[in-house]
């Protein structure tokens, strides 16, 4: 079965970004890249009358689109297969209905727009995906670029991480990146409760055979720890579980989600545990 990589693009400057790093991402695993732009439905008001000529947002946006898939043609050398889809519709709806007919490898997308308004919708739209959609999502910051993913960072609460995690999913990525995994534990008290030792040993044996490095770290802020652990050890892609509970209870709180995925300057993978 083909390996594919939805990119969802609104054709701003840090989506185009995020295109590039998927189109590098599916070079160097040997994946089809397909191109999804969704044109949300016009929002009707009952005192004030919007005339939008839909036929001709959607000629915009097919124009828009084949631009992009030249430029990623040229970046690639013509070795990766794009295909590309421009519909209306409800944004998160759409991924989430193109995610169940690909079945792809994972979702790429920008993590915020340039403009104020475009950090504004499609970073919300970013947020959102993070914490619901069920397959792998990569958040993709204005500045990052692919290059390679040979060190990968897993934040983990070690709260039952063996029934818990998609360790399987966890071992084929990184064999597929020939990637370092670093399973990152973050509590607020120096003094290791042995309980997280003993599920840490647990969760060692399961990934044996990809040789990861633990690292168990302490801070009063649980996201500037984890982004800081990540800087300090030039961690390529950090893996999340947004709705876990523990470790990442702030993360999904309020603003935290937003704050860690539209500032981070490492690209954020959301897996739903």
């Amino acid at each position: 079965m083909k390996t594919i990589i939805i990119v969802a693009t609104d054709f701003s400057a840090a989506a185009m970004n995020a295109a590039k790093y998927a189109a590098d991402m599916a070079l160097s695993i040997k994946a089809d890249l397909y191109l999804l732009h969704i044109c949300p439905i016009p929002i009707s008001y009952t005192e004030i009358t919007m005339v939008i000529d839909m036929e001709a947002l959607q000629q915009g946006a097919e124009g828009e689109m084949d631009e992009v898939c030249k430029a990623l043609t040229r970046q690639t050398a013509d070795k990766v297969y794009i295909e590309t889809k421009v519909i209306t519709g409800s944004f998160f709806d759409e991924l989430e209905s193109a995610c169940r007919e690909i079945s792809p490898y994972a979702v790429v997308m920008g993590s915020q727009g340039t403009t104020a308004a475009q950090r504004l919708l499609f970073g919300g739209h970013t947020v959102h995906a993070m914490k619901h959609l069920l397959t792998p999502l990569i958040t993709v910051p204005p500045n990052a670029h692919f290059g390679s993913l040979k060190r990968i960072g897993l934040a983990c609460d070690f709260e039952k991480p063996v029934d818990i995690l998609p360790i399987d999913e966890m071992i084929k990525m990184v064999k597929d990146f020939h990637a370092t995994l670093y399973v990152l534990n973050t509590g607020k008290k120096n003094v290791i409760d042995p309980e997280i030792v003993f599920q840490s040993r647990m969760l060692q044996e399961k990934l044996i055979d990809i040789k990861p490095v633990f690292n168990f770290i302490t801070g009063d802020d649980t996201n500037d720890s984890i982004m800081d652990f990540a800087n300090k050890n030039e961690i390529d892609l950090l893996v999340v579980f947004p709705k876990r509970y523990g470790l990442l209870d702030t993360i999904i709180h309020k603003s935290h989600t937003r704050q860690f995925v539209l500032h981070s300057h490492v690209p954020v993978m959301a897996l739903q545990a």
